[in-house]
């Protein structure tokens, strides 16, 4: 599966950004999804994750109620929008996919990376 992420760039706080995600895997549907983030000097993290079928998301506390993941499997695409962005949550942001054949949930798949960054 090859993911290609697009759509950060430089934000002023309190802003929006789309990021998106398309996958190159015809059977996109059958993966989970999620978004994660790696700040300079910190661990990569976990922002957001969406159900194979879309109907459950899980989102860290830090982005709960200003980021909003969702999915179009027609267009094997995964989004993540986010709102009131704060300069904490600048980071490169990466999307990953979890094949169903792994249990417990494992994301093997990673995009590149699309730069997300907030100025104060």
């Amino acid at each position: 599966v090859q993911l290609q992420a697009s759509g950060g760039g430089l934000v002023q706080t309190g802003g929006s950004l789309r990021l998106s995600c398309v996958a190159s895997e015809r059977t996109f549907s059958s993966y989970a999804m999620g978004w994660f983030r790696q700040a300079p000097g910190k661990e990569r993290e976990v922002v957001a994750t969406i159900a194979r079928s879309g109907g459950g998301t899980y989102y860290a506390d830090s982005v709960k109620g200003r980021f909003t993941i969702s999915r179009d499997n027609a267009k094997n695409t995964v989004y993540l929008q986010m709102n009131s962005l704060k300069p904490e949550d600048t980071a490169v942001y990466y999307c990953a996919a979890a094949p169903p054949w792994v249990t417990p949930l494992r994301y093997d798949y990673w995009g590149q990376g699309t730069q997300v960054t907030v100025s104060s």
